[in-house]
């Protein structure tokens, strides 16, 4: 009896995990549009969330948040350019809903774009 209860909680819980991992949050654009992003990790250096859009590979993405994150506070609020692994990105912060967030985009594809976020 013991083991048939085991078995339905191990599988509650791997359903769970695999409707989560699943998941794939749709943020906001300033247009209106919805655009779908991944979670990819966290920032060393700020514990920010990092996700991107599924035409950036993660490790680009991260690349993307330590450049920013390394110049961030000091632009104070002002649009930065950050260059990594051959592209610009033009990263701000956003408004968002309840917390603001910063986006980062490719300057030569505005598809393309990372997100940090509490």
């Amino acid at each position: 009896m013991r083991s048939n209860k085991v078995n339905a909680a191990a599988g509650l819980v791997g359903a769970v995990v695999l409707g989560l991992s699943g998941a794939v949050p749709a943020v906001a654009a300033p247009d209106g549009a919805a655009r779908a992003v991944r979670f990819c990790g966290v920032d060393r250096v700020t514990g920010l969330g990092v996700s991107a859009g599924r035409d950036v590979p993660c490790t680009a993405a991260l690349g993307v948040a330590a450049a920013y994150t390394r110049v961030w506070q000091r632009a104070g609020g002002a649009p930065v350019d950050v260059h990594t692994d051959g592209a610009t990105w033009t990263c701000r912060e956003r408004r968002g809903d309840p917390d603001p967030y910063q986006e980062c985009l490719d300057v030569n594809d505005g598809g393309r774009r990372v997100l940090l976020t509490s």
